[in-house]
């Protein structure tokens, strides 16, 4: 499908707690407009994994260099010609900031959703290393995104296919939107 999107925002990151649905948001929206996805969770080094797999929350240290990952893999797949969606809890404004740095024009979905429903959705995943009980900490960690540039939130409990459509909608009059 041909999707007229803002051209001057070639990439978007759609961020969020865990469990919100990055993932899968990330995948239908792909689809949706023919881009190329980047699933941040892919970049993350062993040392983090192992962390989160032991309930151990990250810390900014922790955080920083995967990030810096995460810009440059932004930087090199916005070279040609694809659009670009990258999945990223990016809850802190400095984490938004960093990938902001490396790609100027970034836009945000902000996937919000309570820490109820997040614990819920994590509890019942199965084969990935963030445990629910790590969500407490991701909320307490959460910067979220309101006032920033070039962000839309979206409730993440809304159908798939709703959000997909919210997304293309922000992102075809993003140039025009405060």
């Amino acid at each position: 499908m041909s999707v007229a999107l803002d051209k001057s925002m070639r990439a978007v990151v759609v961020m969020g707690v865990s469990g919100c649905g990055k993932t899968s948001i990330a995948t239908a929206l792909c689809a949706h407009i023919q881009a190329h996805m980047i699933e941040g969770d892919a970049f993350h080094p062993e040392h983090n994994i192992r962390k989160m797999e032991a309930g151990i929350p990250l810390t900014d240290a922790d955080r920083q260099g995967w990030l810096e990952t995460l810009g440059r893999e932004l930087q090199r797949t916005a070279q040609g010609e694809d659009i670009v969606v990258l999945t990223c809890s990016a809850l802190k404004r400095r984490y938004r900031d960093t990938l902001r740095a490396a790609l100027p024009g970034l836009g945000f979905v902000f996937l919000q959703l309570s820490p109820e429903e997040a614990g819920r959705r994590v509890a019942h995943r199965t084969g990935h290393f963030m445990p629910a009980s790590l969500i407490d900490s991701q909320f307490r960690d959460l910067e979220p995104p309101s006032g920033e540039s070039r962000v839309v939130t979206i409730n993440a409990t809304e159908s798939t296919d709703v959000i997909v459509d919210q997304i293309v909608h922000w992102w075809s009059t993003a140039a025009t939107t405060p």
